[in-house]
């Protein structure tokens, strides 16, 4: 029996509610049970440098947490002058995401921002930025093609991620905190909406693993970026 009381196969609801900041180009909460990440897309004319001339865009992402997202108050990773490791590891993570599932060249030169706010967690929360900041990117996009400012639509299929584990033995879908705190392996996947895969983290916490579970966790992966995407579509239109 999972914490939760959900099934091995069953997700947390989710929800993304979008529409809900005035200034930004593309914006989405994603609720995925009690992790709640703000994800906002910001559009600039402009491309790094290094890019400049070449007819590419780029698409990059930040993330935090507010002090407050967990059980005890964090300090604020500005008042420390610097990011910690693991939100600079999955800042990165969320950026090659999102780039993977982008035409630079049909983008032209210009850079969209996805900043992935975390406000409360509970297990799963670079997951939800992945899901949520592909629903800011796409409403960023859907903006710039309605403006004329795009000739054709850079985005192809969703991009979504989903954690997987082996908690208690068995393989389960979507870990809220007290399973990955618990999970003698952990796994994140992220992939197209259509099934293909763009990244895959997958260590064990404790427990080694066999290639039959590893073949079970990446099945109920692939089922959740199903229904993610579902609810990506649904939200972006």
């Amino acid at each position: 029996m999972r914490p939760s009381g959900r099934d091995l196969s069953e997700m947390r609801p989710v929800s993304i509610e979008t529409g809900i900041t005035k200034h930004a180009e593309g914006a989405c909460m994603i609720r995925m049970g009690d992790t709640h990440v703000l994800c906002t897309a910001s559009v600039e004319e402009r491309v790094p440098p290094f890019l400049k001339g070449g007819g590419q865009g780029w698409v990059t992402a930040e993330y935090g947490m507010l002090p407050r997202a967990t059980t005890t108050r964090m300090r604020r990773e500005a008042a420390t002058g610097k990011q910690g490791g693991r939100t600079v590891e999955i800042q990165r993570l969320i950026g090659r995401s999102l780039r993977a599932g982008i035409d630079r060249q049909a983008l032209g030169e210009r850079q969209i921002t996805v900043d992935c706010d975390v406000i409360q967690a509970d297990g799963g929360t670079r997951c939800a930025a992945i899901t949520g900041g592909w629903v800011a990117l796409r409403l960023a996009v859907n903006r710039l093609l309605k403006a004329g400012d795009l000739t054709s639509d850079p985005l192809g299929a969703p991009v979504a991620a989903v954690s997987c584990g082996i908690y208690a033995g068995q393989p389960v879908l979507d870990l809220d905190y007290p399973e990955d705190s618990e999970a003698g392996v952990d796994a994140n996947f992220v992939m197209t909406g259509d099934g293909r895969l763009i990244e895959v983290q997958m260590s064990a916490e404790g427990a080694t693993f066999s290639r039959a579970q590893m073949t079970q966790l990446l099945d109920l992966a692939a089922d959740g970026v199903s229904q993610l995407a579902e609810a990506q579509r649904a939200a972006a239109g």
